[in-house]
């Protein structure tokens, strides 16, 4: 008998959590495509960066929609972006280098245009931050020393 009384104690709860789950997984889902939504203005916009809002969006699909995380990475534009951190922690040159004069740009934008003192050191701690961890990505994909993976990246 205590079988019968099991599921049944357990049945009304079910119907909430897979409720709660479901708005869980939309609210992800939200999160992703205002994410993309931001990343894609990003590509036309040069103070929006676009790598950064990419990979929210993909960890935010990842948790809501398998098939936007698959269409995240093979997406013509985003997919190589989304590959390179995913498979190197890499950020390719032309990214990184958009990211650093961008930072550049507004850090000399906020010296002049922002008052106090406080602000303007907190986030120049901020942008310091940002850019040694832009400049110590790597590129790209690691090489072996020996050439021994230089053999598998031809095929």
């Amino acid at each position: 008998m205590n079988r019968d009384r099991k599921p049944k104690a357990t049945s009304p709860e079910t119907p909430s959590r897979g409720l709660r789950a479901t708005l869980v997984r939309r609210a992800w889902l939200a999160l992703a495509l205002f994410f993309i939504g931001l990343g894609s203005v990003g590509v036309v916009l040069p103070l929006l960066p676009t790598t950064p809002f990419l990979l929210l969006a993909a960890m935010c699909a990842s948790r809501s929609s398998p098939a936007l995380h698959a269409w995240l990475y093979s997406h013509r534009r985003f997919g190589p972006l989304l590959r390179d951190w995913r498979d190197h922690r890499a950020i390719r040159p032309r990214a990184k280098i958009t990211a650093l004069v961008v930072i550049a740009l507004s850090w000399t934008w906020m010296w002049v245009s922002v008052e106090p003192l406080y602000a303007r050191l907190a986030a120049t701690g901020l942008m310091a931050f940002g850019v040694v961890f832009l400049a110590t990505r790597p590129h790209g994909p690691r090489r072996d020393d020996s050439g021994a993976g230089e053999g598998s990246d031809q095929e």
